[in-house]
């Protein structure tokens, strides 16, 4: 097992109440974090406290590539004993009892409460402040009830996942040093990878876990904008074009693609090759766009396929600032705190 990678966040340090049953590489463990006994943390998987609290329960499973955060000073995240998250799944600022059960890709949003028992189906999005009553199946986007469960029915959708998050590949790919392109300035990530042609402008952020590969074609990210933990860039044969004041959030898939000024991308989507995402233009949780596709200025699009939802009113204009200057203040903050563990491990 690996050296665990602690980091703290301002005062705070995780507080773990035993040593990880598993910490495969690439993990990250941020911040005002309790974390409870025998924990299993698959490769890249990211336990984020660092705006508010994170509490996790006994026997929590993490697979490849998952991620925990919260709602910066609004919500925290609690996590009861026996939790299972699957693989590229994300829980984020919700509240998730007891023998949960989160199946691959599926997000958990803000706010939402998600009861002792529940199944969710692979894929699935809860949307903010919901509500999921305990020993039920839910799916879909938003996910909704599809039926009782039996606790031996999740009981054996719990085994399934585990071994499926168990059987997936422990390999991480290494920390590389940035590229000349990068600025001096933008924060990476100890454990992001980067190859190719990757540049990223002044006061940028690469989080933990991120995977951009340049190395058939050209990723530029603009000015302060964030590349949020776990997400996964790919230029093949063109390039992909983040502008300044962007959000790339958790766990987001971009192919080649431009994503203008201020455009929020949000967590858990893919934007597909040829999409343009122009200025001012935001994309929910969940949502896949379609080859060639143009999301206009000014709405809200969202869906599998991608669609125009709602106008995008100054609250949620003000939402992509308050978020860049908050990420602005994580990354000097936790650059700080990975130069101290480096330092140390130099030394050890």
């Amino acid at each position: 097992m690996p050296a665990l990678n602690l980091l703290r966040y301002g005062d705070a340090s995780p507080s773990l109440a035993s040593a990880p049953r598993a910490a495969q590489p690439g993990h990250a463990l941020i911040g005002r974090l309790t974390l409870g006994r025998d924990a299993w943390l698959g490769a890249g998987s990211v336990i984020r406290a660092d705006g508010h609290d994170v509490t996790a329960g006994d026997d929590l499973q993490l697979g490849r590539g998952a991620s925990v955060h919260i709602a910066h000073a609004v919500y925290p995240t609690v996590i009861g004993h026996h939790v299972t998250v699957g693989v590229n799944a994300v829980v984020h600022a919700c509240t998730v009892h007891d023998g949960a059960v989160v199946e691959e890709d599926c997000v958990i949003l803000d706010g939402s409460v998600v009861a002792a028992g529940v199944v969710l189906e692979a894929g699935s999005v809860v949307f903010p402040r919901s509500a999921l009553s305990a020993n039920t199946l839910y799916a879909g986007k938003p996910a909704k009830p599809v039926r009782t469960l039996s606790a031996d029915e999740v009981a054996a959708r719990r085994a399934a996942l585990r071994a499926r998050n168990e059987a997936a590949s422990p390999a991480w790919h290494e920390w590389r040093e940035a590229p000349p392109a990068v600025d001096q300035t933008a924060f990476i990530a100890n454990s992001a990878m980067l190859r190719g042609r990757v540049s990223a402008a002044a006061n940028s952020s690469i989080w933990y876990g991120c995977r951009l590969d340049a190395l058939a074609g050209e990723i530029m990210i603009g000015a302060r904008s964030n590349v949020q933990y776990n997400s996964v860039l790919t230029a093949a044969a063109g390039s992909i074009r983040i502008g300044v004041d962007a959000t790339i959030g958790h766990n987001v898939r971009l192919d080649d693609c431009t994503i203008g000024d201020r455009c929020l991308i949000g967590i858990g989507s893919h934007v597909v090759a040829g999409t343009v995402a122009q200025d001012d233009s935001f994309l929910a949780a969940g949502a896949v766009t379609t080859p060639g596709q143009v999301l206009e200025s000014g709405w809200l699009w969202g869906g599998a396929p991608a669609r125009k939802l709602a106008p995008l009113d100054e609250r949620k204009k003000a939402l992509v600032l308050g978020t860049i200057v908050t990420y602005c203040q994580y990354a000097d903050d936790l650059a700080q705190a990975q130069a101290e563990r480096a330092a140390a491990a130099a030394g050890a």
